[in-house]
């Protein structure tokens, strides 16, 4: 029986926006490690959605980031992503992978 598709939304954030004008950057390090994880979860049918939700030069201490907040919009006003779904966000400082459902 075939699995059922898990939309996975990629969130990337950076508190300062040092380094983000270079053409490799850590919100481009962070998806690129977010796309590998998701793409090694293909047999449980995950799959990445292609829009880019990336705030570069925002605090994590509140939720007035530009990205974050469109997601929010898109993932529970809009119903853009249809469930389930998934969020994956990884935090190079602590090394840590954080996984919200949608579902």
């Amino acid at each position: 029986m075939k699995k059922p598709t898990v939309r996975v939304a990629i969130y990337t954030r950076k508190s300062s926006d040092e380094g983000l004008d270079q053409e490799f950057n850590s919100l481009e390090a962070q998806r690129q490690a977010i796309e590998a994880f998701v793409e090694s979860q293909l047999g449980q049918g995950w799959v990445a959605l292609p829009d880019k939700y990336d705030d570069g030069g925002f605090t994590g201490a509140n939720t007035d980031r530009p990205a974050f907040q469109r997601l929010l919009r898109d993932t529970i006003e809009q119903n853009y992503v249809p469930r389930p779904a998934l969020l994956l966000t990884v935090g190079f400082r602590y090394s840590a992978w954080s996984l919200s459902s949608f579902m």
